[in-house]
């Protein structure tokens, strides 16, 4: 990850993001200077990094998502923290993206109010919204991501294979909830991009390539009707099944957190 021209966009970034973290809502109070801007989801490879993907974090955030995993052994009593910690930020997460995704699965609706009445304001508010909240779940799936990783890091050889068996199982079920979760972004960001906007920054999307903030429109393809037009009830049905997955992953995850309490605490 790298500042590349997103500096540009620093201060008006902040003052969008209240001058607070986004993930753990640290506040920069008087000195911005502990804030940081990271970009989420895709961005070009080149050119400016347009404001709808820099989100604000700080300074604890940022190591988190920057700094490089570990492979030294920690004590038992440090690892189940973390273990919890991710199962912790993975569970908020859940529920932020089904927030997410309601927020998107309203669009075609809020939309055609705004046409038929003239007026623009509630559109307005929903495209923000959907903007903050595709923003902060991602990068809040970015820092699971990251603990995941430190967790991989460690000596598998510092702890005893049941403790070691257990840390795996944990690690595949905390896996498999963010390939499903990311799923759900990613369905829900079709939304958009059927309405002909954006999925991203929600401009007006015309072609392949979004003019205001360069992100390549998502294929639309699989969920076309007959008549080439999104088959929205379908998708809608789709993400609803993909949910309904999380939450059996979550449990998964739940019994395996706790099996691995247990050998910690047998150890």
């Amino acid at each position: 990850m790298t500042s590349r021209d997103w500096r540009a966009d620093r201060d008006a970034v902040l003052d969008r993001d209240g001058f607070s973290c986004r993930h753990c809502g640290t506040d920069g109070g008087d000195d911005p200077a502990t804030l940081r801007l990271v970009p989420v989801g895709d961005v070009p490879l080149e050119g400016d990094v347009h404001e709808s993907a820099l989100v604000t974090v700080c300074d604890e955030c940022f190591a988190t998502l920057e700094s490089s995993p570990s492979a030294d052994p920690i004590a038992s009593d440090e690892l189940f923290r973390r273990v919890r910690a991710t199962t912790g930020v993975q569970g908020e997460t859940i529920s932020d993206i089904a927030s997410f995704a309601s927020i998107a699965t309203s669009l075609p609706a809020t939309l055609e109010s705004a046409v038929d009445d003239g007026t623009d304001a509630e559109l307005d508010d929903s495209i923000s919204e959907y903007r903050r909240s595709r923003r902060d779940v991602l990068l809040a799936l970015a820092v699971v991501d990251a603990r995941l990783e430190r967790l991989a890091a460690l000596d598998d050889d510092a702890y005893d294979p049941e403790i070691r068996t257990a840390l795996e199982d944990f690690s595949d079920a905390a896996a498999d909830l963010q390939s499903t979760l990311r799923e759900v972004v990613a369905l829900s960001e079709t939304v958009a991009v059927g309405l002909e906007r954006c999925h991203g920054c929600f401009g007006a999307l015309e072609g392949e390539t979004c003019e205001t903030c360069g992100l390549e429109a998502r294929e639309t393809a699989e969920w076309e009707g007959d008549d080439g037009t999104l088959a929205f009830e379908r998708l809608f049905a789709t993400i609803n099944d993909r949910l309904q997955g999380a939450s059996e992953t979550t449990e998964t995850l739940t019994d395996r957190t706790t099996t691995l309490a247990r050998r910690l605490t047998a150890a």
